[in-house]
């Protein structure tokens, strides 16, 4: 008997919530993230942002703590999902993530937005008429 492929179900992390909204996948990221929480958040955002055209939305409105290890998250996702001709967007309020995005470039690839209908505004804006 021949098995269909099945989805993978959403992690379950405590620091991972993933949902979709408006044609994007959304990853809210939550409380601390650092070397233990992005290895464990890695390799989902991988699967997430592996697939053609993805287009995602990184919600960091919900972290506490935000080291180098999220840093490189956000790097890769970035250059996964350009690679596949997609599209990430990034939301983020918090003073001191903001100032380490500023401070290392990465605010330049990824200009966080304040809220996340901002970003799916950006996101829509930017692809033009579906």
């Amino acid at each position: 008997m021949r098995q269909e492929p099945r989805q993978e179900p959403a992690p379950r992390l405590e620091q991972l919530r993933v949902h979709e909204a408006r044609g994007h996948t959304v990853l809210e990221l939550r409380g601390e993230i650092d070397i233990a929480a992005a290895t464990e958040i890695g390799p989902y955002l991988d699967r997430v942002t592996d697939r053609p055209g993805v287009r995602v939305v990184i919600d960091l409105r919900h972290i506490d703590f935000f080291d180098c290890s999220g840093l490189r998250l956000l790097y890769r996702a970035h250059h996964r999902v350009l690679d596949g001709g997609g599209q990430l967007q990034l939301v983020c309020v918090h003073p001191l993530t903001l100032r380490l995005l500023r401070v290392t470039g990465l605010s330049r690839l990824l200009p966080p937005r304040p809220t996340l209908d901002a970003a799916l505004d950006r996101s829509e804006a930017s692809s033009g008429p579906v």
